[in-house]
């Protein structure tokens, strides 16, 4: 595999950076077909709270058309919906969440694009009645399996609860998961 590299060495008095670069080692249309087959649906955090809310008895139904923007996880029983987010895609602003270097105007479009999205849909699912928890990746991502099994029971404290529209996220200091709520901030 050949790769080629960019360097660059800007110079001024107090500072001296050198800036390496690695240029894509695909074609730009390569490229694209590959962005353009990463999912929405069956990613690695939503099949982990999925198992582990039916481990727990929980039956639910998956990215039900009859919803607006097919909710990842629809609990009838609870009228609950839980949203699987990735923090890249959604712009969480947590330590997984990196504005791209490349082609900012775009990204930024897209991202901000996303997040108004999900408010709308937020919007619409309150205003009909629902119960929203959405789940960031942070949350689960990279965490040993104890940790993992503290979000997933507070998943189901939530879904039991009766609050309205939360969120589980990981704790800004990176010490711990937090729960979210409307009047309410847990953490464990």
């Amino acid at each position: 595999m050949l790769i080629s590299w960019r360097l660059e060495i800007t110079t001024c008095p107090l500072i001296f950076q050198v800036k390496i670069a690695m240029t894509d080692v695909v074609s730009p249309a390569v490229r694209s077909k590959m962005m353009s087959g990463i999912g929405g649906k069956n990613t690695k955090p939503e099949m982990l709270v999925r198992k582990a809310l039916f481990r727990r008895g929980f039956r639910y139904r998956l990215h039900d058309k009859r919803y607006p923007g097919r909710p990842d996880i629809v609990l009838p029983r609870y009228k609950a919906f839980i949203l699987v987010h990735g923090c890249f895609w959604h712009g969480h602003g947590c330590h997984l969440f990196k504005w791209p270097s490349t082609r900012p105007e775009f990204w930024t479009e897209k991202i901000t694009r996303n997040r108004e999205r999900d408010a709308e849909q937020l919007a619409k699912h309150l205003a009909n009645g629902f119960r929203v928890l959405t789940i960031w990746e942070c949350a689960l991502k990279g965490r040993p399996e104890p940790e993992q099994e503290q979000v997933f029971d507070m998943i189901v404290d939530w879904v039991k609860s009766g609050a309205k529209n939360s969120s589980i996220a990981a704790d800004p200091t990176h010490l711990g998961i937090a729960l979210k709520s409307d009047s309410e901030h847990y953490k464990r």
